[in-house]
């Protein structure tokens, strides 16, 4: 594992956008980190750097959203079962060659591909970012 540390949400979004470039089409990354560690702002900046010019927004009441089927990004923490996520169709998304990023992801964890990815971001102080990877 690696260790960035950032200064700013600018710089994780920056960051992000160049980790985009190390994922391949089927690629699923948990991301972990507590409520507010900047998360979904990782997410914009993977978006970015795939190429995808829509607005990423925190999909906590939709549980996932989909970016042009390049891009799956998830939010589990609401799912208070695996039956649930499967019974959403949460699950078939890993298969559909897109890239997945998944918060929460130990709310489905029989769920997820064995070989996902893990990115971890823990607060430091004001805007100070730890990003594991």
């Amino acid at each position: 594992m690696a260790v960035f540390i950032s200064g700013s949400r600018e710089a994780t979004e920056q960051f992000a956008e160049e980790y985009a470039k190390t994922l391949s089409p089927g690629d699923t990354v948990l991301l972990d980190g507590e409520m507010g560690a900047g998360k979904t702002v990782f997410a914009k900046g993977v978006a970015r750097g795939l190429g995808i010019s829509d607005e990423v927004t925190s999909p906590t009441y939709a549980y996932m959203n989909d970016y042009d089927g390049r891009l799956f990004h998830y939010d589990c923490y609401r799912i208070e079962s695996p039956g649930q996520a499967e019974a959403l169709g949460l699950a078939d998304y890993f298969e559909m060659g897109g890239i997945c990023l998944v918060e929460w992801s130990e709310n489905i964890a029989p769920l997820l591909p064995e070989n996902a990815k893990r990115v971890t971001i823990r607060k430091l102080d004001g805007d100070r970012r730890e990003i594991e990877y």
